[in-house]
């Protein structure tokens, strides 16, 4: 299920965090590919080294949101930040929007991590805080239908559908991948499950 657009209507603000964000993750992962590996380790959030000196890599539960395992890892949440967060900036207002995106990623990574204590393994992504806003825009635009390729074909859903089974892959991923993920590494979907909660709880708050 790839989303490829949403209803058009009632955006009033140029979602300016939306483009800045989008080109922030763009030079952060073309600095991965030319300074390599060494760059991932510095500002990726891994577990038991963040757990032997918390103060000293509290930075990396905000600059791993930054950082992409891959071109598709990329693409992906790209794609997702595109067609979601707009409406969602211009519904909260640019500040409060980029606050809410970096508090989403923050404790999405704070909540995987929590199931990955002893690992080594780097957690790295967009995708926590991208689930936040997932969270947002399933609270306020319930109704709006989701443009989502599928296969060979575009369909239409309500957002409480397509979000709704994207959440509940998430889930039931999230229980089968979790010694997995600890062990070799993967999909973060703890790092989803977290961040679309803590998105759509924070929702309530700031609308």
């Amino acid at each position: 299920m790839i989303p490829i657009g949403d209803d058009p209507s009632s955006r009033k603000k140029f979602p300016l965090f939306t483009y800045l964000l989008f080109a922030a993750n763009l030079v952060v992962f073309y600095q991965q590919l030319t300074r390599g590996q060494a760059f991932i380790e510095r500002w990726a959030l891994i577990p038991n080294r963040f757990l032997a000196d918390p103060v000293h890599d509290f930075t990396t539960l905000f600059t791993a949101v930054f950082l992409h395992g891959g071109w598709f890892h990329l693409a992906g949440n790209m794609i997702y930040l595109l067609v979601f967060s707009n409406k969602v900036e211009a519904r909260f207002g640019h500040l409060k929007f980029i606050v809410f995106y970096l508090i989403a990623g923050f404790m999405a990574n704070l909540i995987q991590m929590t199931f990955t204590l002893e690992s080594g393994i780097p957690i790295v992504g967009a995708s926590g805080a991208i689930a936040g806003i997932l969270g947002a825009y399933l609270v306020m635009f319930p109704k709006n239908k989701i443009k989502i390729f599928v296969t060979f074909f575009v369909i239409k859903l309500p957002a409480l559908i397509a979000i709704g089974i994207w959440f509940i892959i998430q889930f039931f991923n999230g229980l089968a991948s979790i010694s997995e993920t600890a062990q070799t590494g993967g999909i973060a979907y703890m790092a989803h499950v977290g961040g679309f909660l803590v998105g759509f709880i924070l929702t309530f708050f700031i609308k």
